[in-house]
């Protein structure tokens, strides 16, 4: 018979025994399978500006759900869903949420817009670095970018001013408001905007996102994804988990 005490303190056993532990953690927090977004390419017979730019994206593209609830300590899911388009140089969003309470404090372009009614869409056009655009739900936005959560650069505040944004709330600050919101928030990103890729054009052009909507100081704090994230606390800032988006 083996001496099972012997056999447990075996270095080799133990050296073992931590890399199944290592490779079970990994498999547990693999990456899930990506989603695929496929950009419509909107031809408009007149210029396209926030006027029509809604109804454009009612009209030729699809609905997309942001509905990933990726944290047992966040469980509150409001209903959250975007609608997407490009015209060559331009990209045109539009997210539609209805929640129990929405705030809107942060006026400053680049300030702290997570902490309100917040929409945000996360793309990499190279695979390596990737711009963060954020907005509240009246329109500020928050734009920077870089390889990861640390490090990121605000882009210039002249050059996210080119960005335009139309709230169904309109643009004046107020304090968290309870009950039950529906909002509507449209917004024409150019293609300017991608300063660290000059000359771009999204025709033909793949790459990876992520679409999110958050509200950390709102009463029920909350932390939704289109692409399911793997991590043990909310992170956006994770483009592992980034899916799929190609422009037509």
């Amino acid at each position: 018979m083996y001496d099972c005490g012997i056999v447990f303190s075996c270095p080799v056993f133990q050296l073992v025994t931590k890399f199944i532990i290592f490779i079970k953690n990994l498999l547990n927090h693999k990456p899930a399978e990506m989603k695929n977004l496929q950009v419509s390419k909107i031809e408009a017979s007149d210029k396209i500006t926030l006027k029509n730019a809604s109804l454009l994206l009612d009209n030729l593209t699809e609905a997309n759900k942001i509905d990933c609830v990726n944290w047992k300590e966040y469980l509150y899911k409001p209903r959250v869903e975007f609608r997407i388009g490009h015209a060559g140089d331009l990209i045109l969003l539009k997210y539609s949420v209805t929640e129990k309470s929405v705030r809107a404090m942060e006026t400053e372009i680049n300030g702290d817009v997570y902490q309100d009614s917040c929409v945000e869409f996360f793309v990499s056009i190279d695979g390596q670095h990737y711009y963060n655009f954020e907005f509240n739900c009246i329109g500020i936005p928050h734009v920077a970018w870089g390889s990861g959560r640390n490090g990121r650069q605000l882009l210039p505040v002249d050059r996210v001013k080119e960005i335009q944004t139309r709230s169904s709330l309109g643009t004046e600050p107020f304090q968290v408001k309870n009950g039950s919101f529906s909002w509507e928030l449209c917004v024409l990103i150019p293609a300017s905007c991608f300063i660290h890729d000059p000359g771009l054009i999204f025709d033909g052009l793949s790459g990876n996102a992520n679409f999110y909507k958050c509200g950390d100081a709102l009463p029920e704090p909350h932390f939704l994804t289109w692409n399911p994230v793997g991590t043990p606390q909310p992170d956006y800032h994770r483009p592992e988990y980034f899916g799929k988006i190609d422009f037509e």
